[in-house]
C-alpha cells in the first residue's frame, strides 16, 4: 500500500501532504484515517502512546465520540526529506455543551511509500464561547486561510 505524495518533499507536495492529512481527519472515520500510517506506526498524542493501527483506530474511536462537532485545520511549519512538522487547531464541543478550541504542534516521518510511521502531537485545550468558534466543518475548495496567531 503506498499514499502519495510520497518522500523526499518539495515544498508542494508537503502542503498537500498536510492538506490530505486535515481532510482525512475531518471525515472522523478512524478506519479510513489509520490507512494513512504503517502497520506498525508509533504515535504520542498528549500523554498516550500508540503502536500500530488498530490502537490508532480505537483512540481516533474515543477521540471522536468525546469530541463532538469536531473540526480541523493544519498548517505546514517546516519539512525535510522525509519529515513534516505541522501546527493546527481544531474546535469540538463536549458532552456537556461545553465548546473548546485545541492548539497543538505535530512531527510526522514517513516511508517512502508516504505512509507515516511516527506521530508525535503536543496539544493544549482552550474552552471557548460558543460564538468564538471559527472553524465549523471541512474548508470550502481553494481556501489556503492561515491559522490566526492567538
Amino acid at each position: 500500500m503506498s499514499r502519495p505524495p510520497f518522500p523526499p518533499f518539495t515544498p508542494e507536495t508537503a502542503r498537500q501532504k498536510v492538506q490530505a492529512a486535515e481532510d482525512g481527519w475531518n471525515t472522523r472515520d478512524p478506519g479510513k484515517v489509520a490507512l494513512a500510517y504503517t502497520e506498525d506506526t508509533v504515535w504520542r498524542n498528549r500523554d498516550e502512546f500508540l503502536h500500530g493501527r488498530d490502537e490508532v483506530v480505537a483512540f481516533l474511536t474515543r477521540k471522536w465520540e468525546r469530541e463532538q462537532d469536531y473540526a480541523l485545520r493544519k498548517e505546514l511549519w517546516a519539512f525535510t526529506d522525509d519529515r513534516i512538522a505541522v501546527r493546527f487547531q481544531y474546535e469540538w464541543q463536549d458532552a456537556d455543551g461545553g465548546t473548546w478550541r485545541s492548539y497543538g504542534n505535530e512531527n510526522w516521518e514517513f516511508t517512502a511509500e508516504g505512509l507515516m510511521r511516527r506521530r508525535e502531537a503536543s496539544i493544549n485545550d482552550v474552552p471557548i464561547a460558543p460564538e468564538e468558534r471559527w472553524i465549523l466543518g471541512p474548508r470550502e475548495d481553494g481556501d489556503t486561510t492561515p491559522l490566526p496567531l492567538q
